[in-house]
């Protein structure tokens, strides 16, 4: 640390009790000064002799015919106004960082000028600003901490502009010019990690980029905001760098934030920190991850920010939602709401990722003379299919939830289901979540959420679970028992048959046929399944073979025709008995589907006794 040593006689301030200062003399004292409680009994001519301000109180006290002076508001208060009195008397006193700013202030309140003697206080302690603290790195930082107890003078003073200036011109030095004293715990030395580098034996520690950026931490946040938007102004470091000292900062001066979570302070305080932090935020894209956005989030939320920090943060994290993870996006719902987490929240994030590629299709737009001229999303098919993957297991979080409503659940998911997917697996998970979570749902809202999942679109591992899930609908069972047989079909090389529309008709929930038909099995087919049904379907499914005496040219229309009828043969043989099967097997659009030809015809090939006592016209109304 820099320090001027003023004067050379002894310091012979003595103090009698908490409230009155003396020199030590044998000449009797003249005057008393009052500095807010405390008394300075001293004499007037090594005072009167360097201030201007002491002359013309005195002067006024003189015609008041009293000894007692009264200095209200002197900036520094007794301390600093000690200083002043000290090198009057020509007595040693020691200027540093610490009380330099407190000193120079007193100073000009007493008008220690030049032009009252050669070389004063005032002087004297600008020399020092100038020659020493200005330009060591941690003094200036001390000084301008010091400053904030000192408004407004110091300002007037120039003095906090100059260390501010100080400071960012230091911190935009070139890091390997960087040669005085700087802290840095926050990452391992290379040497520490078996890394250092060595030139003849001699260790070299390179300077990192963000050197600088613990020691700013000390900086109460107005200051720090100050410093931070000079840095920023002056152009010359990375705006990764930038970020590294926001987050930096964020980190020691929020307690909790590194838990995702704002601990019990100055709430006041704390909001005016966050909110300074995303107003510093660069801005451009990936300057800060999106993990240390979310945290942001989490915490103007906690301390009660702004709509206006909201948005922004949400609107930033949007842009770079590829890089958050679910455990960033459960957040937690403000008190009084019934939902656990803030879903709407990640709903808007959600929509802002998707925005980027409609705006960029607006500019596109706009730049064009020829509208229909589009140019694609700047939004790449890797970007999408993580921020997919993301929302799929965000959704299986929240379905725990037991107040999550529905449509929210719906809502969510729908907006990343057009984004492909090579497999469903995360929606499945979070659908049998949702279900497990809430059973008491109608049938129509299970019909609802089932449709979010692609059946085609699941893993072995996932068939394997939803052949066993008592949760789902008996429509989605039976498609999977399906999809899972063509799979195997697909895998042993042989052709894979179209799906019939009795099966395509499940999806959807159109069979085709009457009114009152349909709107029976509708009920039948929303049902949940059983566990003797679920074991009885697959049992019968899983021996089913697609391929049957199909050999040599196995892609031939009629080859597809014979395993497809086969196939329903087998199954109708199974599912006749319920009421809701036999109107998916005696289903006129099904056969045509299959076979080309009218309905007896097809069933007849795969049960011929069976087609001739039942016509199809009865078996198309026996569901009714």
């Amino acid at each position: 640390m820099k320090f001027m040593k003023l004067g050379s006689k002894p310091d012979s301030f003595q103090t009698d009790g908490n409230n009155a200062r003396y020199v030590a003399s044998e000449l009797a004292t003249d005057i008393i000064l009052i500095v807010e409680d405390v008394k300075f009994y001293l004499h007037k001519f090594p005072l009167l002799s360097k201030s201007a301000c002491l002359q013309k109180l005195v002067s006024t006290t003189n015609q008041e015919k009293t000894d007692e002076v009264h200095i209200p508001d002197i900036s520094g208060g007794p301390a600093a106004f000690e200083i002043c009195v000290k090198f009057c008397y020509g007595m040693t006193v020691t200027l540093n960082a610490y009380n330099v700013i407190a000193a120079r202030c007193a100073a000009e309140y007493l008008e220690m000028h030049e032009n009252i003697e050669k070389g004063n206080l005032i002087y004297k302690i600008d020399a020092f600003l100038n020659t020493s603290i200005f330009r060591s790195w941690k003094d200036s930082i001390i000084v301008l901490q010091t400053s904030t107890s000192l408004p407004p003078l110091s300002e007037d003073l120039k003095v906090v502009g100059h260390c501010i200036d100080a400071i960012a011109t230091k911190a935009c030095v070139d890091s390997s010019k960087v040669d005085w004293s700087y802290t840095y715990n926050r990452k391992k030395l290379p040497e520490e990690n078996g890394n250092d580098s060595n030139l003849n034996g001699v260790r070299i520690r390179l300077v990192p980029n963000d050197w600088w950026v613990e020691d700013l931490c000390e900086l109460e946040i107005n200051l720090y905001k100050r410093v931070i938007t000079k840095i920023k102004n002056k152009a010359t470091l990375s705006n990764e760098v930038i970020g590294e000292a926001l987050k930096a900062y964020a980190y020691r001066r929020l307690p909790g934030f590194s838990k995702g979570m704002i601990q019990c302070g100055d709430v006041l305080k704390h909001c005016s920190t966050v909110e300074a932090i995303v107003c510093l935020l660069p801005a451009e894209k990936g300057s800060v991850s999106c993990s240390f956005l979310l945290k942001l989030l989490k915490a103007a939320i906690f301390v009660g920010s702004g709509d206006m920090t909201k948005g922004e943060l949400v609107r930033r994290i949007g842009q770079q939602l590829e890089g958050a993870s679910v455990t960033d996006l459960l957040i937690r719902a403000p008190e009084g709401e019934n939902m656990m987490y803030f879903v709407e929240i990640v709903q808007k994030m959600v929509e802002e990722f998707l925005m980027q590629d409609q705006n960029s299709e607006i500019e596109s737009l706009e730049d064009s003379e020829l509208l229909e001229i589009r140019r694609p999303g700047i939004l790449s098919d890797a970007s999408k299919l993580m921020v997919a993957k993301l929302v799929d297991g965000y959704l299986a979080e929240i379905a725990k939830d037991p107040n999550l409503p529905l449509l929210k659940f719906v809502d969510l998911a729908e907006l990343v289901s057009g984004i492909p997917r090579p497999a469903h697996d995360g929606v499945y998970r979070a659908i049998d979540m949702y279900l497990k979570e809430h059973p008491g749902i109608s049938k129509s809202q299970r019909k609802r959420i089932c449709r979010l999942m692609d059946c085609k679109k699941l893993s072995v591992d996932a068939c394997l679970h939803a052949m066993q899930n008592e949760r789902l609908p008996l429509r989605v069972v039976v498609q999977v028992l399906y999809f899972e047989q063509v799979r195997a079909v697909a895998s042993s090389g042989t052709s894979t048959p179209d799906l019939p529309k009795g099966f395509k008709d499940l999806k959807g929930g159109s069979h085709g046929s009457s009114r009152s038909a349909t709107t029976n099995t509708e009920d039948d087919w929303d049902a949940v399944a059983t566990a003797e049904e679920l074991k009885a379907l697959k049992k019968e499914l899983a021996s089913l073979r697609l391929s049957n005496g199909v050999r040599g040219n196995e892609r031939d229309a009629d080859s597809k025709s014979s395993i497809d009828k086969a196939a329903l043969g087998k199954m109708r043989t199974l599912l006749k008995s319920k009421k809701i099967f036999a109107k998916l097997w005696s289903s006129k659009g099904a056969q045509g589907e299959i076979s080309g030809s009218d309905s007896s015809e097809g069933l007849g090939s795969a049960n011929p006794e069976e087609a001739k006592s039942t016509p199809s016209r009865n078996r198309r109304h026996s569901v009714s």
